[in-house]
């Protein structure tokens, strides 16, 4: 009886090892899918002055400046290292675009552009989402940058007003594509991922 009761803890233990292995290893898996989204696009992130009407109702105005005049930036780009370098070698170009936004819409801050690391939340855009982590963005700060942000894609150029078939797939495995087009599917693992991001972000 008492060997029965031994063999019956170790099959329990080696179940419950193998499940927690299981899950391991989906989450690995699904983490590995979610860093290639994170490393292989391109966001552009757009920071009001302030959440007033008037600074937020700005903000998309300078939105629609630099996505209009900014089509021919990325045409050349293969990859998110070329995305990257164009971007940055457009800084001026985007920063005068939305201080010209500015000063025609009368108001007396200006703007400052620049490609860095962001770290996001899980945000979803149309048909697809994006898990939280730290991307690499085209940052536009409007004055102060205290208010509520906007932000896309721009590589691959799915916000772009030419974007025609642009998709995820166009830069990231097709898992990876297929797990941020089907958020109902993955809305649990993608709060496993928040919860991760946090954690490391607050240790980092």
């Amino acid at each position: 009886m008492k060997k029965n009761k031994i063999s019956g803890r170790i099959i329990n233990y080696s179940l419950l090892c193998g499940l927690i292995c299981a899950v391991f290893m989906s989450f690995a898996s699904f983490n590995t899918a979610c860093e290639d989204l994170r490393t292989n696009v391109l966001r552009l992130h757009i920071i009001a002055n302030s959440d007033s009407q008037a600074d937020q109702e700005l903000k998309l105005k300078i939105r629609d400046g630099i996505l209009a005049r900014s089509e021919e930036i990325f045409t050349e780009s293969h990859n998110i290292d070329e995305a990257v370098d164009a971007a940055e070698k457009s800084l001026n170009f985007i920063q005068d675009v939305a201080n010209e936004v500015i000063s025609q819409n009368g108001f007396g801050y200006t703007a400052e552009a620049a490609v860095k690391d962001s770290y996001f939340e899980t945000r979803e855009y149309d048909d697809f989402t994006l898990p939280a982590g730290t991307y690499k963005s085209l940052v536009i700060n409007v004055g102060k940058a205290q208010g509520k942000n906007w932000w896309c894609v721009i590589f691959p150029e799915i916000c772009l007003p030419a974007a025609g078939d642009a998709s995820l797939s166009d830069t990231v495995s097709e898992s990876s594509a297929q797990i941020a087009e089907n958020k109902p599917k993955y809305e649990m693992r993608f709060k496993i991922i928040e919860v991760y991001e946090d954690i490391k972000k607050k240790f980092s």
